[in-house]
C-alpha cells in the first residue's frame, strides 16, 4: 500500500534500527548499557513532585487547561528570562507554554510554513529541526553547525543561492548533538543578518542550564533587536529532569508567538494543570535543583572521557549538554555510524546513537548520552576495551558483508 504524502517526505528513522537490535539483545538476556537516547534517568526533584501532588488533589485542576499556558506559568517563565538573561518578556504576548520544545518547534513550522518555503537548518542537528518543516511542506537547505566564521560564510552563500529567499534560520546552541556553544557575539552577527535579509530566527535553547565550564550559555534574545526576528524554545526536560512531564516554552517575537498560539489552540488544551503549577514552582525556585543536575552530568562527563580514553576510544569533552559527540574509531569509519552502532550493541552490549540520524554530515560520529550512572559508564568502557581489542577480527568478519562507503 502506498504511503501517505507527508510520510513519504520523511527519511527513514535510523535510530529505530539500533533500538530494534537493543530490544532483541535484551530479550535474549544481554545487559545492554544504553547511552543512546537522551532520556534523563535522574528523578524529578522532590519539591516539584510534592507540588504536583498537592495541586492534583484539587478537582478543579482536573478540567481542561489553557493551551498557551496558565498565567502563573507564563509569568514564571518571563521572570526566569529576566533573571537568567536580562531579557524582558510580556507573559501575555511573548510567552507560550508548549508540550516540550519538540512540539513547539513542530507547531511553529505548521504555523509559519507555506509549501516550498526554504528553511536553513544545521547539519548535523536534532531531527525535529528539519522534520518539522518537511512535514509542513518546507524545503531544507543544510547549514554548517560550528558557530564561527565558517557559519556566516555558509549563511551568506545560502541566502544568495536560495530560491525563494529563506524563510527561517534554525539555531541550536548548546547544540544537540555536537555540544557546540555559541557566544553572544555570534548571536549578534546572526541577528544582524536576519534583520538585513528579513529572515526569522528559531533558536533551540533546551540545554541552557547544562554547561560545565562556568560560563552560562547566552540567549539570542539578549541581542538588541533580536525580538524583531527571533523566537526561542526552551524545555524543562533536562534542566529539571522532567522529560515525561512534557513542559517547554516558546518566547520572543509577538507575531510569531501569536501564530504558534493560534495553531495550538486548535490542537490541544495544554498540559495538565497540576503539571503547569508544579513547573511554575520549579521556575520560581532558588535554582538549587538545576545546580544539582548540572553537577551530576559534569561528573558523568568526566568519567566518560577518562574511562573511554583509557579503553582506547578518545572522547572530546563536551562543554555543555548531556551528550558527547564522538568520532567513530578509525578502524570502523568505513562502515559508517549506523553499522558501527549496530556492532557496538552486538559485540559490546553498549548502545549509542548513530550520527547519520542527525544529518549526512554526522556519519563519522556517534552521540553518547550521559544517561547512565558512573558505575555503568565505567562498565561500558570495560566492554568497549574488550571490543576494540578484537577490532581486526571484527572488521575482517564484517567488511565483506557490508559495502564500504
Amino acid at each position: 500500500m502506498e504511503e501517505f504524502h507527508k510520510v513519504r517526505r520523511l527519511p527513514p528513522y535510523v535510530f529505530e534500527q539500533v533500538n530494534r537490535l537493543k530490544a532483541n539483545a535484551r530479550a535474549g538476556g544481554a545487559d545492554i548499557i544504553d547511552l543512546g537516547m537522551g532520556n534523563p534517568d535522574l528523578p524529578t526533584p522532590k519539591s516539584i513532585v510534592d507540588k504536583l501532588c498537592d495541586v492534583v488533589r484539587d478537582p478543579r485542576t482536573h478540567r481542561y487547561s489553557s493551551s498557551k499556558g496558565i498565567p502563573g506559568l507564563r509569568r514564571a517563565q518571563a521572570a526566569y528570562y529576566a533573571r537568567r538573561f536580562g531579557v524582558k518578556l510580556n507573559p501575555d504576548t511573548q510567552v507560550v507554554a508548549t508540550l516540550g520544545s519538540k512540539e513547539g518547534f513542530a507547531n511553529m513550522a505548521q504555523a509559519i510554513t507555506a509549501p516550498g518555503d526554504v528553511v536553513l537548518c544545521p547539519d548535523p542537528t536534532y531531527p525535529i529541526h528539519a522534520f518539522g518543516f518537511l512535514m509542513a511542506g518546507g524545503v531544507i537547505r543544510s547549514m554548517a553547525v560550528k558557530p564561527d566564521d565558517s557559519f556566516f560564510v555558509a549563511l551568506d552563500r545560502a541566502i544568495r543561492h536560495s530560491i525563494p529567499k529563506p524563510l527561517a534560520l534554525i539555531l541550536n546552541y548548546p547544540s544537540n548533538p555536537t555540544a557546540y556553544v555559541a557566544t553572544l557575539d555570534f548571536y549578534k552577527e546572526a541577528v544582524a543578518q536576519a534583520r538585513k535579509h528579513d529572515i526569522i530566527i528559531l533558536s533551540d535553547l533546551a540545554y541552557s542550564e547544562i554547561y560545565f565550564d562556568g560560563t552560562p550559555p547566552p540567549s539570542v534574545l539578549e541581542v538588541p533587536g533580536a525580538m524583531d526576528v527571533a523566537v526561542e524554545f526552551t524545555s524543562m526536560s533536562k534542566t529539571f529532569s522532567m522529560p515525561g512531564w512534557r513542559m517547554g516554552f516558546a518566547v520572543g517575537n509577538e507575531r510569531l508567538i501569536a501564530a504558534l498560539t493560534r495553531v495550538k489552540s486548535y490542537l490541544d488544551y495544554g498540559a495538565f494543570t497540576p503539571i503547569q503549577v508544579a513547573a511554575a514552582a520549579a521556575l520560581n525556585g532558588d535554582g538549587s535543583e538545576i545546580e544539582d543536575v548540572r553537577n551530576v552530568y559534569r561528573r558523568r562527563r568526566d568519567v566518560l572521557v577518562e574511562s573511554f580514553g583509557k579503553a582506547g576510544w578518545q572522547v572530546p569533552p563536551p562543554a555543555a549538554t548531556m551528550f558527547a559527540w564522538v568520532p567513530v574509531p578509525e578502524a570502523f569509519k568505513p562502515l559508517g555510524s549506523l553499522e558501527f552502532s549496530k556492532i557496538l550493541v552486538e559485540k559490546a552490549d553498549v548502545a549509542v546513537a548513530p550520527g547519520i540520524g542527525f544529518g549526512e554530515q554526522g556519519d563519522d560520529y556517534v552521540r553518547i548520552a550521559l544517561v547512565e550512572n558512573e558505575h555503568r559508564i565505567r562498565q561500558a568502557a570495560r566492554n568497549i576495551k574488550r571490543f576494540l581489542a578484537s577490532a581486526d577480527e571484527t572488521m575482517h568478519n564484517v567488511i565483506p558483508l557490508n559495502a564500504r562507503r
